[in-house]
């Protein structure tokens, strides 16, 4: 995303930042599981003085044939950050 931030620059806004990474996280869990199987999803995003915490709650099936839920709920804490790193160009 390019244009001029709140600040007169071209860094993204922290809205930005949030959505990025939200839609990052979000992308992650339902490339594993389809939206019906998914019971819960909370993702929590935060960008506040350049530091960025993200909590992804999920609740979804773990059967055998099933991804780890614990597992993909880290890959999409990861995937937010890399995408804000992205978007920050860091």
């Amino acid at each position: 995303m390019s244009g001029e931030g709140p600040d007169g620059t071209d860094e993204p806004s922290d809205e930005e930042v949030v959505q990025a990474a939200a839609e990052a996280a979000e992308g992650v869990v339902f490339s594993r599981y389809r939206q019906s199987d998914v019971d819960d999803l909370d993702v929590t995003v935060t960008f506040e003085d350049g530091v960025l915490e993200v909590d992804v709650y999920l609740n979804a099936p773990d059967g055998e044939t099933d991804p780890d839920p614990d597992a993909v709920a880290e890959e999409a804490v990861a995937a937010a950050g890399d995408a804000v790193d992205d978007l920050l160009e860091v």
